[in-house]
């Protein structure tokens, strides 16, 4: 049986020091509040000694700047870590892919361009491999229950349903579905399970749950329960008093798949 994975998300905000800009690692709630909480190179070798298997760097201000300062903190991450991570954010061709890949990212997450370009999708798993190309969709509840997928930082509404959208993006070659419920960010209140196990259910490709984490047993929920292949979690692991090695153990002893030594 595949090993489930654990995978800390290090969101990303450009601020000023004195003249000089840098990448600020940040926590959101609903995708709007944003709170500092330090410098995400520092805080991902952190996460690789606590036996993260994983890491997601998302940059949440790439539409607004170029991506130089991006490449810069990837190319730090690929010299000091050595576990695989995603890079996303503002990503809107195949030179950005390849900009991307070719600086040290395993992967590449992409949102808002998949929904309104769908055959960059295709173009970059032909080109760099289907394990390459993660899918991230953002997603809100409607007030008739109904859920829709939002594009631009969850800023813009579109007439997507997600699970229907995970299916066209496992049809067009992604190799990985990264899904966040944004009414549940930052809210530690648990994951979308309900969400999760349907998109689980209707594809054959590995999906990563978020948005919601706040205790250990949410992990547990959205293996057990929404069958996901990983849960990915940022302000759980900033500010909870339990590091992923903790919080791995307590899956290991819920009877759950996941690797315990690194």
């Amino acid at each position: 049986m595949a090993k489930r994975r654990l995978i800390p998300k290090l969101q990303m905000k450009t601020t000023s020091s004195g003249t000089r800009e840098r990448m600020a690692l940040v926590t959101t709630i609903g995708f709007e509040k944003v709170i500092e909480v330090g410098e995400p190179i520092s805080q991902a070798k952190i996460y690789e000694a606590q036996a993260a298997d994983e890491l997601v760097f998302l940059d949440l201000d790439a539409y607004n700047h170029n991506k130089g300062i991006l490449v810069d903190v990837i190319r730090s991450a690929a010299e000091q870590i050595f576990i695989p991570f995603t890079v996303g954010g503002g990503v809107k061709s195949i030179d950005d892919f390849r900009l991307l890949l070719s600086n040290g990212a395993d992967k590449v997450s992409i949102n808002t361009v998949a929904v309104e370009n769908p055959s960059l999708v295709t173009l970059a798993s032909k080109m760099y491999g289907a394990q390459c190309v993660v899918v991230s969709i953002d997603y809100r509840k409607n007030m008739d229950g109904t859920n829709s997928v939002w594009i631009r930082g969850g800023k813009e509404k579109t007439n997507l349903d997600p699970v229907e959208w995970a299916i066209e993006c496992e049809r067009l070659g992604a190799g990985e579905i990264l899904i966040t419920s944004i009414d549940r960010d930052g809210s530690r209140k648990g994951l979308d399970i309900e969400t999760t196990a349907k998109i689980t259910s209707a594809l054959s490709i590995p999906v990563i749950t978020s948005g919601g984490c706040g205790l250990s047993s949410h992990f547990i929920e959205g293996f057990k329960d929404g069958n996901a292949d990983a849960v990915s979690a940022g302000t759980f692991f900033c500010f909870q008093d339990q590091n992923p090695m903790q919080t791995r153990a307590h899956i290991k002893n819920a009877g759950i798949p996941i690797r315990i030594h690194t």
